[in-house]
């Protein structure tokens, strides 16, 4: 089931004008009978589209749906799983640019980004047919003769996943791809500001699904506001429920799933840093930073939002960074050459205003950028600015490309403030001290979940597992052993001989 308005059509990828309508009931099982949202493109703050999104009526129909299709998708064998998997990666393959111009319209990240976003959508699926085959268990040396122990890992059997506007695709895929090879089936609330990703990426799985005979419902999405998330987060028929957005929103999503002793796999907020050392190349430190800080608008979870610098190079990287940052090209994502987009909405840019106002309050000095662009739509300057590690606006997210900078004078002192935020996903070292590279990624160097060296803090391989520590939620998804999430294990003792000897020696009167 598809709830959420079927896009008839677009004018151009540029449209301007509101021409896409819902067509509620329709043939192919969309629905939709909530309220009527306008997807606005960021760079004009001028419509794209209107959607019609699911209500709460709608959302029970979904799940009813959904809830009878998991035993016929759980019985499946897995490698025939992988193989659903791998046709919906051949279609957005075969979407790639479309796909990537449609995020990018929609979300405003730069083009290069928005198509990348969808190839990772498409090395999630690659990854997740491989998985088919490979989700083993173990067997145990059991201590009783004759017995042998062994783990069954089986479905959970609905995965439910909240994604943000930030990256309107590929976190679907980060979850989807895995929880679909591992048995389950998946009910998709994609971000209110992006429903035309949602509504496309939907559209393309099922008709997958629909090619292979079958039921639509395995993969449901839907279009909707904060009810519907609640709805999702309260939900006894959704044994998981994966959450990306703010760790404010994240708490309220955690409560609700414990409540019901249902699982919660959260990916929330960053406040990245990056060391460098007095002896990195500080050339492949600039391109880092530049990437990790600008890039997305800033507007990632693992944007670079802290730079410490070594007393010894922080003057001449200082320069450099200011030299880097007045060749950014700001403008339209689709042009080719912007490295720039706008803010996703009014919003950002209202938080990146009151960020700036905050800084200077709490003596910050900008060196470069803190004004809004003076054009149409939602852009901002890619900001620098020197304030004291101490200052309260340094533990927060805001959200959009400031970049704080500050020396140190040891390696400890370094590790010390990049500890010092509630936060904890991503995290990187510039240095060519073997030492210093092993002591970094140990026990007593950073907190986070992703722990770099001589690359910048965002660009995540999928291969990997992502995600962070404390107040980022300590989730993980994408690679590594990230599916054992989305199943529950059985541990099972099986007994193939004729006594009954206990374990730990234990003797329960004679036996018969």
């Amino acid at each position: 089931m598809r709830f959420c308005s079927n896009l008839v059509s677009l004018s151009s990828e540029r449209s301007q004008k509101v021409i896409v309508i819902g067509k509620p009931d329709d043939q192919h099982g969309w629905k939709a009978h909530g309220p009527t949202v306008t997807s606005v493109n960021p760079s004009s703050n001028k419509p794209i589209a209107t959607v019609v999104e699911a209500s709460v009526e709608d959302y029970e129909e979904a799940l009813k749906a959904c809830d009878a299709a998991k035993k016929e998708w759980m019985q499946m064998t897995a490698p025939k799983r992988g193989e659903i998997v791998r046709q919906i990666g051949d279609v957005l393959r075969a979407n790639l640019n479309a796909l990537g111009r449609l995020v990018s319209l929609e979300m405003g990240k730069i083009l290069p980004e928005g198509i990348g976003e969808v190839q990772e959508f498409i090395d999630m699926c690659d990854f997740a047919v491989g998985l088919s085959r490979q989700i083993n268990g173990s067997i145990i040396p059991s201590e009783r003769p004759n017995h042998m122990m062994l783990e069954c890992w089986n479905p959970l059997g609905i995965v439910g996943v909240i994604s943000a506007f930030n990256f309107p695709c590929a976190v679907l895929g980060w979850n989807a791809c895995v929880a679909l090879v591992c048995g389950n089936c998946v009910v998709w609330k994609g971000a209110p500001s992006t429903p035309l990703v949602t509504v496309a990426i939907t559209k393309l799985i099922a008709q997958v699904l629909e090619k292979n005979g079958l039921r639509g419902a395995i993969f449901t999405g839907l279009c909707g506001g904060a009810n519907i998330g609640e709805k999702i987060s309260h939900d006894r028929r959704i044994h998981l429920v994966s959450f990306t957005g703010s760790t404010k929103v994240g708490q309220l999503v955690q409560a609700a799933v414990n409540a019901r002793f249902g699982k919660c796999l959260l990916e929330l907020s960053g406040n990245n840093a990056i060391v460098v050392m007095d002896d990195a190349d500080l050339s492949l430190v600039v391109r880092s930073v530049l990437f990790a800080s600008v890039g997305t608008a800033g507007q990632r979870c693992t944007t670079c939002r802290r730079l410490f610098l070594h007393e010894n190079i922080y003057k001449e990287t200082v320069d450099r960074l200011l030299k880097a940052y007045s060749q950014v090209k700001a403008g339209d994502p689709l042009v080719e050459g912007t490295l720039l987009g706008p803010l996703h909405t009014t919003t950002g840019v209202k938080v990146y205003q009151e960020g700036i106002e905050k800084i200077k309050k709490q003596n910050g000095v900008i060196l470069t950028g803190g004004k809004v662009i003076e054009r149409e739509g939602n852009y901002v300057e890619p900001t620098i600015v020197e304030i004291s590690n101490d200052a309260p606006i340094v533990q927060e997210e805001l959200f959009c490309p400031i970049l704080y900078v500050f020396q140190f004078k040891t390696f400890e002192e370094a590790v010390e403030m990049n500890n010092s935020v509630p936060q904890g996903l991503s995290s990187s070292i510039f240095t060519k001290n073997p030492e210093l590279i092993f002591r970094w990624t140990g026990p007593l160097g950073s907190d986070c979940g992703i722990v770099n060296v001589n690359i910048p803090t965002n660009g995540a391989e999928i291969g990997g597992a992502f995600g962070g520590e404390k107040a980022t939620g300590g989730g993980r998804e994408a690679g590594s052993d990230s599916w054992k999430q989305y199943m529950r294990r059985s541990t099972c003792t099986i007994n193939y001989g004729h006594t009954l000897p206990l374990a730990q020696g234990i003797n329960f009167g004679s036996e018969n």
